[in-house]
């Protein structure tokens, strides 16, 4: 078996950019518009920007924009959906992934991932969150590159061998 090479926290936060522009952000436009715009209050948001930026922080931070438990739920569940498909569709890999040639593996076989993996990864992106990001930052400094995710799901990024 060829060597493997763990994919660190850069290329995989730039994946995960990536993955904002061409899955996250799509799907939230069409949300929003399917919402009729209730989704997100974007008029509060545009006024707490001016409130900021002429130096009014608590009057931008007492007046947040509202929002709809329903369309963000829809936003979420279909953001994890497409996710999921893409990761069965391309052996692993998101667009991001993709396009920086890293890919999500078994941590044990470095084959393919199976549904309760990329279900328990999904889900365990919540807990790299709430952690205050130290599921995420522990991919800085752990040998293997695995984030608290990784670690729930049994799964590791590498980059693909050609």
């Amino acid at each position: 078996m060829n060597e493997v090479k763990y994919a660190g926290f850069w290329i995989r936060f730039f994946a995960s950019f990536l993955d904002t522009l061409f899955l996250a952000l799509p799907v939230a436009i069409i949300i929003y518009f399917l919402s009729d715009g209730n989704w997100f209050d974007f008029s509060q948001f545009q006024q707490n920007i001016s409130y900021a930026m002429s130096g009014n922080a608590q009057m931008a931070l007492s007046n947040q924009p509202q929002k709809s438990l329903k369309w963000e739920l829809i936003f979420e569940i279909s953001t994890l959906l497409i996710t999921a498909i893409f990761w069965k569709k391309s052996k692993g890999a998101t667009p991001g992934k993709k396009i920086l040639n890293i890919k999500i593996v078994d941590a044990k076989t470095f084959k393919e991932i199976d549904n309760r993996q990329a279900f328990t990864r999904s889900i365990g992106y919540f807990a790299s969150i709430i952690t205050l990001l130290i599921g995420f930052l522990m991919i800085g400094f752990r040998e293997d590159k695995r984030g608290l995710h990784d670690l729930l799901a049994g799964t590791v990024v590498i980059y693909k061998i050609n």
